[in-house]
């Protein structure tokens, strides 16, 4: 007993949310925080999909949503007490491309908040274009700071043995 607009929003859910997840978890570096943030997402896409103008493209609008949620979420945490965990890498040589996945996470979350959001948008495939309208950043600096981030993480990666 579905409404077109039902169908409409299982269908935007079934494309945007593994994409939202990955985007959250680079946010939160924490799947169960990074579910939560998705779920918040598409409840707010839920609530407005109606009122959505198409002045952008809808990917731009749900990620938009998406980021505003995990600075929110940022927030919070800031304000609130948490133990550090200390990271270490394992000794063993080769590692497994989940915990080269789990590494990358970690230190996406070590970023700054801004360069957390567009390497999560770029690692979505997302164009430089449709990043630099979500965090309202010009094309070229958008550029300049991916430069940047993949540096750091490589600097990161080569630092704990992950590149050869």
């Amino acid at each position: 007993m579905g409404t077109a607009e039902d169908t409409n929003f299982e269908a935007i859910y079934n494309r945007y949310a593994p994409q939202i997840f990955r985007v959250c978890m680079g946010y939160t570096n924490d799947a169960e925080q990074a579910k939560d943030l998705v779920q918040e997402t598409f409840i707010s896409v839920w609530k407005n999909l109606s009122s959505f103008r198409q002045q952008s493209q809808l990917s731009t609008w749900i990620f938009r949503i998406a980021t505003n949620n995990c600075l929110r979420a940022l927030e919070v945490a800031k304000r609130m007490p948490t133990a550090e965990l200390p990271f270490n890498m394992a000794e063993t040589g080769e590692e497994s491309p989940q915990e080269k996945l789990k590494f990358l996470y970690q230190c996406i979350a070590e970023l700054e908040e801004t360069e957390r959001i567009i390497i999560s948008l770029m690692l979505e495939d997302l164009p430089q274009a449709e990043i630099a309208a979500i965090v309202g950043l010009s094309n070229g600096n958008v550029r300049v700071k991916v430069h940047r981030i993949k540096e750091k993480l490589a600097k990161q990666f080569k630092l704990n043995g992950q590149f050869n």
